[in-house]
């Protein structure tokens, strides 16, 4: 997959997604970022530990789906912001942060969509 290209369908899907990001198990940035224009809300440092918490999350998860089955997506709701988790198999967790207002589920049904599009 062309991840770089996803994140960026993803961004251009509803104007209130603020960051799209691909990062690997290793919590490396695959590809995407911040929205042009808008204000990061973390510190480098805070976004670093807020990665890797999700990856922390996501591999706990990934334990627990012998149980549950997989773990498409997880949602916090701050308030600020909302931050998705999307668990794209067993290599790349996907983070997205969307304006507080957003639609869930426009945001989750969108980076679905795009996610099976993107296969091809």
């Amino acid at each position: 997959m062309n991840y770089e290209k996803f994140c960026s369908e993803i961004l251009d899907a509803d104007p209130k997604i603020r960051f799209a990001t691909v990062y690997d198990e290793w919590a490396v940035r695959v590809a995407g970022g911040m929205r042009e224009g808008i204000e990061n809300l973390l510190s480098d440092h805070a976004e670093k530990e807020l990665v890797n918490l999700s990856i922390m999350d996501w591999k706990a998860r990934k334990d627990m789906s012998k149980w549950l089955g997989m773990t498409k997506y997880t949602l916090g709701e701050y308030d600020k912001v909302k931050r998705f988790s999307f668990y794209l198999g067993d290599d790349h967790l996907l983070l997205v942060s969307a304006e507080k207002d957003s639609d869930t589920n426009v945001v989750v049904d969108e980076v679905i969509k795009l996610y099976y599009k993107n296969q091809n």
